[in-house]
């Protein structure tokens, strides 16, 4: 009775967590780059289940027939990568990438990386995210705009009246789930190097939408909380059920 109750609680934990999951996918369906986060659910711990004592086999042990799950946990935060819509702004200062690829940007933990494209000059003329967090070039260095008509060919080349000035730093990785952990602000750091050749193409004037599927998230938070509630009323009944065994067992 009590691993029913445990099962139980962890079941509604496990929603919780499920649920800030995609509440914040929710809150991000409107951010340019965003990849939805994705929370799997997991076996808490499996046991082994015997046949009563009088199945033995050869050697005295119980015969098993199987495993019984003691609840359901979060498993390991991940990224959906696929590719969101493009929307075109018009603004010669927003990106999108057509491919794999990512932004590579200076910020105070060290290099990151992006698909938000929303970028603009500070008042030093350096090519900076909303965040504030610097533009890298092919180089790994801070891109500086001088004033003019700014231009970006395909392969990220940028011009300003005519001229090149730089290259757009780009970075591909050949399985960014496996190789990208979330970092905050839009971005993600690299557990290695990039391992990807392909980039993609680079188009001004467009911003990648989110990934993010409304009608989608939405069917699934009603779900989680409706196996939210199912477990919170198996762990009234759970303890409804413990409290009746103490009170019999109390009178014998």
């Amino acid at each position: 009775m009590i691993k029913g109750l445990y099962a139980a609680a962890s079941a509604m934990l496990a929603g919780l967590a499920r649920q800030s999951a995609l509440a914040h996918n929710v809150a991000n369906i409107d951010t340019p780059g965003f990849k939805q986060l994705l929370l799997p659910l997991m076996d808490f711990m499996q046991v082994p289940v015997g046949q009563p004592p009088a199945e033995m086999d050869a050697l005295g042990r119980p015969r098993l027939v199987g495993e019984m799950g003691l609840g359901v946990a979060p498993g390991p935060e991940g990224s959906d990568f696929s590719d969101g819509g493009l929307r075109q702004t018009g603004h010669p200062f927003d990106f999108a990438i057509q491919g794999s690829g990512f932004f590579r940007l200076e910020t105070p933990e060290g290099e990151r990386y992006t698909r938000d494209g929303r970028f603009t000059r500070d008042s030093e003329g350096n090519l900076v995210t909303v965040d504030g967090y610097f533009v890298l070039d092919q180089n790994g260095n801070r891109i500086s705009i001088p004033e003019g008509d700014l231009f970006v060919t395909p392969d990220g080349a940028l011009q300003v009246d005519g001229s090149q000035v730089t290259v757009l730093g780009l970075a591909a990785f050949q399985d960014p789930a496996a190789e990208l952990e979330r970092a905050g602000d839009n971005t993600f750091t690299a557990l290695g190097a990039p391992s990807g050749d392909e980039p993609g193409q680079v188009l001004q004037g467009y911003l990648e939408a989110s990934n993010v599927n409304p009608a989608q998230v939405m069917t699934q938070m009603v779900a989680v909380a409706r196996a939210y509630e199912a477990a919170q009323q198996l762990v009234q009944v759970q303890d409804d059920l413990l409290g009746r065994a103490l009170s019999t067992l109390g009178r014998l």
